[in-house]
């Protein structure tokens, strides 16, 4: 008898909790995930059978943890990309490639990619490393007080991001300080904005397409805390607007696997559109599983990271017809009191509909260590239900005051 084919191994760089919920995707296709991990202690090392520890950043460890494997993927944008071509000139398939990322790595490069064909951006300036403070001064002067600094590269929720109201004594420090310790910065108009909301789609190697509804996301501290799907009050006219911007990113980019398009929803006049009386504009890209998606693991037939691995392994893409009429995800942030799990039963049995996902990370305030999903068609009581069981969960205290 000949020997039956071989299930390919995805490779997915980084251990932390997008790792870890795409194992559970990995578990239910029957396909094998390999995970590098930089220790045993991380999010996906607890989880994953075949966990490789070693440097991400390290093109050693890399090519190490690349031998075997069908396809590799990537759970974060940190992985170099010279380090990722050599995976790539040496055979392995890269899912999405270099040339993809780094449209999420730099944001520069993404700002000048994105520009070329027309897709809604701030507008933006690089910031010279030599003598940056005139021509901070000349943006400001041409498109207004205040605007963002931004990092080009290595920044995510809200870390390497500042707002300068003025240049004054304070800014041309900032500036200064950050230049000298070889950051590199850019600047852009600082947009007064409704919402923001996401765009998350999936792109095969084959050049499949499929798109979820967009949600709406809220920020507090430059930390998503809450995501609902479908954005409410979004008109159909600038929900499928959003959806032909991220699959046409995803095609012009060449994305192969996930991508998460962060929007701004702003009046028309700053997009010049006209009729909705509202447009949008690009704020970040992100090409993996997105915090903006999580709602899908209980809210769409096909999750994004199930949606995840079909894409990359070029697989027909899942469905991403919604399950309910809305669905409402809440991230847990860390506390002072660690001990989660004994809040457990406070929050099950005041919800029994409440969707409970752990990362096994260690608690700290203000770090995400889970998120919570309840779905249903009445959005006040949902965000309510989600928010009371992140918030107990957090502190063990949100729940007493209820009740």
């Amino acid at each position: 008898m000949s020997n039956p084919p071989q299930t390919p191994v995805v490779g997915m760089a980084g251990g932390g909790q997008l790792a870890r919920m795409t194992q559970q995707a990995a578990i239910a296709l029957g396909v094998p995930l390999r995970v590098l991990a930089g220790s045993p202690g991380e999010s996906a090392a607890k989880v994953v059978a075949d966990v490789r520890v070693g440097d991400d950043r390290s093109l050693d460890d890399l090519t190490a943890f690349a031998k075997g494997c069908d396809v590799v993927t990537f759970d974060h944008e940190h992985v170099p990309g010279p380090h990722i071509r050599e995976l790539e000139e040496a055979g392995v398939p890269c899912r999405p490639g270099s040339a993809a990322l780094a449209h999420a790595q730099d944001k520069l490069v993404m700002r000048d990619k994105l520009s070329s064909f027309g897709a809604p951006c701030p507008p933006y300036a690089p910031l010279p490393s030599a003598d940056p403070v005139p021509a901070l001064e000349a943006f400001g002067r041409d498109h207004g007080w205040p605007v963002v600094l931004k990092a080009t590269r290595g920044g995510y929720d809200g870390k390497g991001v500042w707002i300068a109201d003025n240049l004054g004594v304070g800014t041309v420090e900032l500036v200064e300080r950050l230049i000298g310790e070889g950051v590199s910065l850019m600047v852009e108009q600082h947009v007064p904005f409704r919402r923001e909301l996401a765009a998350l789609v999936a792109r095969s190697p084959y050049g499949q397409g499929a798109a979820y509804p967009i949600v709406e996301t809220v920020q507090k501290d430059g930390i998503c805390v809450e995501v609902i799907s479908p954005a409410p009050g979004l008109s159909g006219e600038l929900a499928a607007e959003a959806q032909s911007l991220a699959l046409r990113i995803a095609d012009e980019l060449g994305v192969a696997g996930l991508l998460a398009v962060e929007l701004f929803e702003t009046e028309a006049p700053k997009t010049g559109r006209q009729g909705s009386g509202r447009g949008l504009l690009v704020n970040e890209l992100a090409m993996r599983p997105h915090n903006s998606g999580h709602w899908t693991i209980e809210g769409a037939r096909t999750s994004q990271f199930e949606q995840h691995l079909r894409a990359v392994l070029d697989l027909p893409l899942g469905s991403t017809e919604p399950t309910a009429p809305y669905t409402v995800m809440a991230n847990v942030l860390g506390g002072d009191d660690p001990d989660v799990y004994s809040r457990y039963i406070h929050v099950m049995a005041h919800d029994p509909g409440v969707k409970v996902h752990m990362y096994g990370k260690e608690s700290r305030p203000g770090r995400k260590i889970g998120h919570v999903t309840v779905l249903g068609d009445d959005l006040p009581e949902l965000r309510e239900r989600a928010r009371h069981a992140a918030d107990y969960l957090r502190w063990g205290t949100a729940m007493k005051e209820h009740t």
